[in-house]
């Protein structure tokens, strides 16, 4: 596509999550911190929410790399499941054949086994479930009750549930309150301020192999970032759509009608011109300005006009 124009091994600014392009943002590694300390003091639930597009998917998969080996770990990315495909798609990621079992209870008998198998071996499950937010009601329920799953000194099951602001809302309803006294560490993902936004597209772009000057200018790196919000998904869309702009026209720098067009081509953002964003500032500038001197006027009143 554009590789070979910008002298890149590979496309920086895909959707895919891809761990070789993980940045260590401060949001992410404060989630992962988390959740990394909740696992070694042998809790048993912990929950990650954040909004579309905050790389909980990606980050899904640092944690798969980065939890450590006396860890055992099962990943359920879709959680669109009733409990028996729950706990099969659990059973199979824990090396269970699943082929021979037939009924649930038979099933959640396997599963029991092979816990305790793995803890015999000095070693805990840790299952992560993303898009948790999806999860049916009985299997929210599933989930519960396989957190009860325990020796006498420890868990055999620690679960990371992550998904969406929404997840938060269904916890909160009065059916769900078992559940949601039993997870102990809890942590939003926020999307990235400017100067994230900045090291963000640096950062993609080196591991992509460039290594030239750089071509997203101060000017053009802060209207992406009014454009998405921060919000890193929304952030690739852009960049993708701008090089491929520059690249149709054989430039190498990128303007800021390059972000326009990308913005609008691209759902969920709202391009502002510096001319708009001028007025803005200016206009609040003239509230604040015209309040505190309101106050101020206020302040030196006489007192019997007050009274």
């Amino acid at each position: 596509m554009y590789l070979y124009h910008y002298g890149l091994q590979q496309l920086p600014f895909t959707i895919t999550p891809n761990t070789q392009f993980y940045c260590d943002l401060k949001s992410h590694h404060q989630a992962a911190k988390v959740v990394l300390t909740a696992l070694k003091t042998g809790e048993g639930f912990i929950k990650v929410t954040g909004e579309v597009g905050t790389g909980k998917t990606l980050l899904c998969r640092r944690l798969l790399e980065d939890i450590p080996d006396f860890f055992k770990t099962a990943y359920v990315p879709d959680s669109y499941l009733s409990p028996e495909e729950l706990r099969r798609a659990i059973a199979q990621e824990l090396e269970v054949d699943t082929q021979a079992i037939g009924g649930e209870h038979q099933l959640a008998r396997a599963l029991q086994q092979r816990l305790l198998e793995i803890n015999q071996h000095g070693q805990s499950v840790v299952l992560i479930i993303d898009e948790a937010q999806a999860l049916p009601e009985e299997s929210l329920e599933a989930v519960r009750l396989l957190s009860n799953l325990e020796t006498q000194s420890r868990k055999l099951l620690h679960i990371v549930l992550v998904g969406q602001p929404e997840l938060d809302d269904r916890l909160q309803q009065h059916r769900f309150r078992q559940l949601r006294q039993r997870i102990s560490f809890s942590y939003q993902l926020t999307a990235m301020n400017a100067d994230e936004t900045s090291e963000y597209i640096g950062h993609r772009m080196r591991i992509a192999g460039y290594s030239g000057a750089p071509i997203f200018s101060a000017k053009v790196v802060a209207s992406i970032y009014e454009c998405s919000r921060g919000i890193p998904r929304l952030v690739n869309m852009l960049c993708h759509k701008m090089l491929l702009l520059a690249f149709g026209e054989g430039r190498h720098q990128l303007t800021l009608n390059d972000v326009k067009l990308a913005a609008a081509d691209t759902d969920d953002v709202i391009y502002r011109s510096r001319r708009y964003r001028l007025f803005l500032w200016t206009l609040l500038f003239s509230v604040g300005l015209v309040v505190a001197l309101g106050a101020l006027f206020v302040d030196y009143l006489p007192w019997e006009l007050l009274g």
